[in-house]
């Protein structure tokens, strides 16, 4: 049974008015692109915009951030269709493309290989920052009123991320999330994370970095339902320069929203003790 570890957030009640006229015809040139909405029309909670709820982005980074075809898992080849990496564009900005060092660039090539046993998420350890918020479960942002801490709960691994708001010391220790702390620039909330062990992944591809990594997200609530997420990535032992993702995230909007746990660790037991239990690699 489904165990219900997050209490639902209540949604910030939208009013929507039914449009009588027929609409417009369609327009040959190309969409804008995504523009915050005035600060007057947003949902605000002690004087910032307000991000509580059920969030989730919609595209394949969590496979791979750069572009990718669809691809065959040969070695789950009994599930046919079902086992396949689904295509998807970029989200990295500039050329689409992760600026390795060349030794860096090898050890992606080596992680992939080796995928999926080399895999943090396989083992079912934390998925640090920033694969933890493109992973393709949803999480929640809890945030309180002016000055308090924020609360981000993922359901992988039911791991709890605290913003700091007051306090941007350095982590006293590395660890599989590092600590973040958060200030509000404007409208939109600047989380700087330090102090991660070198050994999660960006994605599935085998996507890496050293224990030198600095992530710094920007949150843009664009409107009640979409948030602008942005993370650029610094780490000079592995990257020839920083370079930044970017991609929206979706609330959830249907009727009782909530998280659903994920206790991987029973999943992961087979790969991780198979010699112990006499398990064929």
């Amino acid at each position: 049974m489904q165990i219900r570890f997050v209490a639902t957030i209540t949604l910030t009640a939208l009013v929507f008015t039914a449009c009588s006229q027929p609409p417009a015809a369609p327009q040959a040139s190309a969409p804008a692109a995504a523009v915050p909405a005035s600060a007057a029309s947003l949902p605000t909670i002690g004087g910032h915009p307000d991000l509580n709820g059920i969030w989730q982005t919609m595209n394949t980074a969590f496979w791979n951030l750069e572009a990718h075809n669809a691809q065959a898992l040969d070695d789950f080849w009994q599930m046919g269709a079902i086992a396949a990496i689904p295509a998807g564009s970029s989200v990295i900005t500039g050329n689409g493309k992760i600026p390795y060092l060349p030794e860096a660039a090898a050890k992606r090539d080596a992680n992939r290989a080796n995928w999926p046993a080399a895999d943090p998420e396989a083992k079912c350890y934390m998925l640090g920052v920033p694969r933890v918020t493109y992973h393709n479960m949803p999480f929640q942002i809890l945030q309180g009123d002016e000055g308090s801490d924020l609360l981000m709960v993922y359901p992988f691994e039911a791991t709890n991320r605290v913003i700091y708001m007051n306090d941007a010391s350095e982590p006293p220790i590395d660890s599989w999330m590092g600590k973040s702390s958060g200030v509000w620039e404007d409208d939109t909330l600047v989380v700087t994370t330090t102090g991660q062990i070198d050994q999660t992944w960006l994605d599935r591809a085998g996507n890496h970095h050293s224990l030198q990594l600095k992530v710094t997200e920007r949150f843009t609530l664009l409107d009640a339902d979409h948030i602008q997420d942005q993370a650029t990535m610094e780490d000079p032992l592995t990257y020839s320069a920083p370079w930044t993702v970017e991609m929206p995230l979706y609330r959830h909007i249907e009727a009782n929203a909530q998280l659903m746990e994920h206790k991987c660790v029973p999943f992961a037991d087979k790969l991780l003790y198979s010699d112990l239990m006499g398990l064929e690699p």
